[in-house]
C-alpha cells in the first residue's frame, strides 16, 4: 500500500473543459476542499475520493459525484487510488464546463485521466517505509514544531499537553523525522 503525504496537483482540458486534479493526504481534505472552493468559485464540480484507514484498520472509501451524472466522476476517481493501492488520500478534482457535453463515457475517461495524471505527479510512499516518533517539547516551542511538521508534510497523530509542555506524536518518512527531531532540540 501507498499514501501521499504533499499535495500535488495537475490540469487537462478535454474538449473545452478543464480538469483540476489535486492529490492530497486525507487528514488535510476539509481544509483543502474549502480553500479549493474559495480559490475556484467558478468551478462547476468538485468531484472527490477518499480512501483510509479508521482507528480499526479497515479501511473506508467515499466519492461524490458532485452534480455530474451518477458513477460518472466520483467512482472512477475512487478506481484510481484503489487501482494504485493508495490510502489515507484524497483526489479532488475541479471542473470548469467548457460547453461541450461529454456524455458519460467521456466523464469516466476524463476523471479518471485526470485522477491517474495527478497520482502520477505525486510522490508516493509505501505505507511500510513510515515510522512514528513521539517528541515532547515546551510550551514556546509548539509553533515552531508545527511549523516544521506541516513543512516536513508530516501527519500529527495525537497532541497532549501536560504542565510542561506538549507532547506530539508525528508519522512520517524517517529522514523527515529525524529533520524534525533535529529542528527542535
Amino acid at each position: 500500500m501507498f499514501t501521499v503525504l504533499t499535495p500535488a496537483h495537475i490540469s487537462i482540458e478535454i474538449k473545452k473543459s478543464q480538469f483540476i486534479a489535486h492529490i492530497l493526504p486525507y487528514h488535510a481534505f476539509d481544509e483543502y476542499m474549502k480553500k479549493l472552493r474559495s480559490e475556484h468559485p467558478k468551478g462547476r464540480h468538485f468531484v472527490w475520493a477518499v480512501r483510509y484507514l479508521n482507528e480499526l484498520g479497515q479501511i473506508v472509501e467515499n466519492c461524490s459525484d458532485d452534480g455530474e451524472p451518477k458513477n460518472t466522476s466520483g467512482k472512477p476517481t475512487l478506481k484510481v487510488l484503489q487501482g494504485h493501492g493508495i490510502i489515507n488520500a484524497a483526489i479532488i478534482t475541479v471542473r470548469y464546463f467548457g460547453g461541450v457535453k461529454l456524455g458519460t463515457g467521456g466523464l469516466v475517461r476524463a476523471y479518471n485521466d485526470a485522477g491517474q495524471e495527478a497520482v502520477l505527479k505525486s510522490d508516493l510512499v509505501s505505507t511500510d517505509s513510515l515510522n512514528v516518533l513521539t517528541v515532547s517539547i515546551p510550551y514556546d516551542m509548539t509553533r515552531q514544531a508545527e511549523y516544521h511538521i506541516d513543512r516536513l508534510g508530516l501527519k500529527v497523530l495525537s497532541k497532549d499537553f501536560d504542565g510542561e509542555g506538549a507532547t506530539l506524536t508525528v508519522q512520517g518518512e524517517s529522514r523527515k523525522l529525524k529533520e524534525l527531531a533535529d529542528s527542535v532540540k
